[in-house]
């Protein structure tokens, strides 16, 4: 597998560590790789502007001018589908990296076995990307990339897809959760939940990163969280 990976640090010590540490990693893993590093937001941007082939980013929260969060909105906006990894000393962020679906934190200073388990993770989370479900509608068929998909419903003899589109066809959950893979939560009788997705979860639903808010059945709360945790 190749993968494309820029860090976005002004700290020149921070940047030349992670390149050291990406590069173990890739050579570990088997991944032919390409690191770039910029000093800023507006550099990276400049760069981004003309080759989108960026996988993974490495991204400072706390830059001179444009700062992490703002160029990770920025990014989000403009629907780049990149994995986004904050490196940063705060932890005032969290919350809101569910804004710009962030992968994952990695606090200052970076331990090498916590980011080589984040990497592990994008990487996984890429090939992902590729894998899609086959939905057989009446005459038609759809190929849907799983990590596309929000959340699935069914009411009575029909499935809802929620993905970048919408898709209903007759079918069973069962049918469309057997090509799913361990991303995917089955809450209940009548919705599958992309673990991915899920920014909040509560005793009665999940609210996704999209805002929206999907219910749950009885009892589904402790087995979610434990899928959760487990996930991240």
């Amino acid at each position: 597998m190749f993968l494309n990976i820029a860090i976005c640090d002004d700290d020149s010590a921070v940047s030349e560590y992670l390149e050291h540490e990406v590069s173990a990693w890739a050579d570990r893993a088997g991944n032919a790789w390409k690191i770039s590093s910029f000093p800023s937001a507006e550099a990276f941007l400049f760069d981004y502007s003309e080759n989108k082939s960026v996988d993974v980013l490495l991204l400072d929260i706390e830059m001179p001018g444009m700062n992490g969060m703002e160029l990770a909105r920025h990014l989000r906006d403009a629907k780049a589908a990149l994995q986004i990894i904050f490196i940063t000393g705060y932890s005032d962020y969290i919350f809101e990296g569910y804004d710009v679906s962030a992968l994952h934190y990695l606090m200052k200073p970076v331990s090498r076995d916590k980011l080589w388990s984040v990497l592990d993770r994008a990487a996984a989370l890429l090939e992902r990307s590729e894998k899609k479900i086959i939905l057989e509608g009446s005459g038609t068929s759809s190929l849907v990339p799983i990590s596309e998909i929000r959340y699935i419903e069914v009411i009575g003899n029909y499935v809802t897809v929620y993905a970048d589109r919408q898709y209903t066809v007759k079918a069973t959950l069962a049918s469309i959760e057997s090509q799913l893979d361990e991303a995917f939560f089955r809450a209940g009788r009548s919705y599958i939940i992309n673990l991915d997705r899920v920014r909040r979860a509560a005793k009665k639903e999940v609210t996704l990163t999209t805002g929206e808010l999907v219910p749950l059945a009885r009892g589904v709360y402790e087995k979610l969280m434990n899928a959760i945790i487990n996930r991240r």
